[in-house]
């Protein structure tokens, strides 16, 4: 039986690991050819480590094991040159893109280190000009009836997150740029709309993901421990990160991201544009005004 998106081809970004590859796997479980694009080194503002070569050659060995072709590319989503190479590579071996996911990430929160503004000009480079680059160079590829999925964040929408005075500049860009990913969205929508092509944000909450699973998070949901000069562990903080939902939950799968991501990659979604769509377990509703409110 052919799959939800047989016969189409999707640009992924933040490709080699965490949610990227979860839609890569997903969509390419579904019948898509990938092309695959992740950094593949870190940025100093960033605490903990980024995806590697190795990294981005599982999501591609991933991928050929489904049965499906895939190019992959190291590229910076803050230089839309190293985009446009990957979209000119892709193209030029897989033909078309039909779908578009702009997923590339990061939170380079300070928590015990000295605050740099350089780590606010990473953040929104990565998170909201890495988005609009990514958008830059493949809408000029799309067909009429594509589909662009961009992630945003729950925590992002919920002041006193991500903008908390010990996340540090970083953790304001990272919230910044995510709150203006909605409106984005809603216009880059409007726009492309005449020719069918949809444009949808997904909002996860806590996701276990590096981005998540690190010393620097940790330190942030247990900061008595930092207090007494101890580093918090996963077990420290994992039984908090449950507060931050209103289900039961520590946190959700990359997978759950990746199932809503083939949703909306599928014709099944063919009217469904302009929305933000969060995968949350309820925490926008049970923090409404914040985790101080």
């Amino acid at each position: 039986m052919p799959g939800r998106l047989e016969g189409k081809v999707a640009f992924i970004t933040g490709a080699a690991r965490g949610q990227g590859r979860a839609h890569a796997i997903a969509m390419a479980r579904e019948g898509a050819d990938i092309i695959a694009v992740d950094i593949c080194r870190d940025i100093p503002s960033n605490p903990y480590p980024l995806a590697t070569p190795d990294d981005l050659a599982e999501t591609e060995r991933s991928v050929k094991e489904i049965g499906r072709r895939v190019v992959a590319r190291v590229g910076d989503v803050r230089e839309r040159h190293e985009l446009r190479e990957a979209v000119e590579a892709g193209l030029a071996d897989l033909g078309k893109i039909d779908i578009v996911v702009a997923n590339a990430g990061i939170l380079p929160m300070a928590m015990g280190r000295p605050h740099d503004p350089m780590s606010f000009v990473d953040a929104s480079d990565v998170d909201l000009l890495g988005v609009m680059n990514t958008v830059a160079v493949t809408v000029p590829h799309l067909s009429d009836g594509a589909s662009v999925i961009i992630t945003g964040s729950t925590a992002g929408m919920i002041r006193g997150t991500t903008d908390n005075p010990n996340m540090g500049p970083g953790g304001r860009g990272y919230g910044w740029s995510k709150r203006v990913i909605i409106e984005y969205v809603e216009e880059m929508s409007m726009a492309l709309a005449p020719k069918m092509i949809r444009v949808n944000a997904i909002h996860p909450t806590n996701c276990n993901t590096h981005l998540l699973q690190n010393d620097g998070m940790y330190s942030m949901f247990r900061p008595d421990l930092t207090q007494q000069g101890k580093q918090a562990t996963r077990e420290d903080a994992e039984p908090l990160f449950t507060l931050f939902q209103a289900m039961p939950i520590p946190y959700i799968e990359p997978d759950d991201m990746a199932n809503l991501g083939v949703f909306l990659a599928s014709e099944e979604s063919r009217y469904i544009t302009g929305q933000q769509i969060r995968v949350d377990g309820g925490s926008l509703l049970k923090w409404p005004n914040g985790p101080g409110g």
